[in-house]
């Protein structure tokens, strides 16, 4: 993918919503949030995780293999027409149905021009009470993505990976300028102290946010809100600067379409104030593909090679 030339101003639309039953209602809703947020100057548009439908991995049952899709298929067709009418940049969160037996939870980006950059499918599966998504979702196989939009080369991560410096560094490291986090995380509503939920979504946020400070780029994260099925989920949609400065958090309980003005000169700017990428030391990193070290001479081994 060739680099080509952006402006250093981009203004960043999310689009933070409540979801219903109705697959075509949800859909319907989005493409009017999109038409929103392109008045008001957006320019790069990122959906919430699996905005078509309820987040129905609260329980794991078959039919809801029914809501999945070709990616490109139908929906991703009416938002490229959308986004090429528009000229601003889509970034979908889809159930991709690849063939029998074989689901993906894969975010889509389509360029201003309405053409398909390429899709990402997200590499980290969960599998914890309320968020049952292995049952559905297959692993990625394609690797980090990165995408060169018309307004920025960004890179697209979806909400489970939001957790792993390890996929933020090497989408940084392939060239994104922005991280788009679509997400769908909340509250058990069965959790009544404000303690724990607090240190629940200030977590979320400052994992993120040190994903903007360590790689020198900005983090948009987009998520829902609304009640479903015993989850409050958090809304607190956000936009980190490259420092990890809050430009923007959406409210937890209400829907909200907003447009942020980012400088992506920014990025080089605290890149080289703060040098972390040139002083990694990248021979000593070896031991990270270990899911475990726990065995003394697993450190001899790798200081001998």
């Amino acid at each position: 993918m060739n680099r080509t030339h952006h402006n250093n101003i981009v203004r960043v639309g999310l689009i933070q919503s409540v979801a219903c039953e109705d697959t075509e209602q949800n859909l319907s809703s989005a493409v009017r949030h999109i038409r929103q947020a392109a008045q008001q100057g957006a320019q790069i548009v990122c959906l919430q995780e699996l905005f078509r439908s309820l987040y129905f991995c609260r329980e794991e049952d078959r039919r809801y293999f029914e809501l999945a899709e070709p990616v490109p298929g139908a929906t991703t067709e009416m938002l490229q027409a959308l986004a090429a009418e528009l000229g601003v940049v889509i970034i979908a969160s889809l159930f991709e149905r690849r063939a029998a037996g074989l689901y993906h939870n894969t975010a889509v980006v389509l360029d201003a021009d309405g053409a398909c950059l390429g899709k990402y499918r997200k590499n980290h599966i969960p599998d914890d009470p309320g968020f049952y998504e292995k049952f559905y979702f297959t692993p990625g196989d394609s690797g980090y993505q990165v995408f060169d939009t018309r307004y920025a080369r960004i890179g697209v991560l979806v909400c489970w990976d939001q957790w792993f410096p390890e996929a933020a560094r090497i989408t940084a490291l392939m060239g994104a300028d922005v991280l788009f986090y679509p997400a769908a995380i909340g509250w058990d509503l069965q959790e009544t102290s404000e303690a724990v939920n607090r240190e629940q979504y200030e977590a979320w946020q400052v994992i993120q946010r040190s994903h903007a400070i360590a790689n020198g780029v900005h983090v948009v994260a987009v998520n829902r809100t609304g009640v479903e099925a015993g989850t409050q989920f958090w809304g607190g949609s956000f936009v980190a600067a490259p420092f990890g400065t809050v430009l923007y958090q959406a409210s937890h309980f209400a829907p909200e379409i907003h447009v942020q003005e980012i400088d992506l000169s920014l990025g080089e700017h605290y890149r080289t104030v703060w040098p972390f990428l040139r002083d990694r030391r990248t021979d000593t990193y070896r031991p990270i593909v270990n899911r475990l070290i726990d065995e003394p001479h697993h450190q001899r081994k790798w200081q001998e090679n």
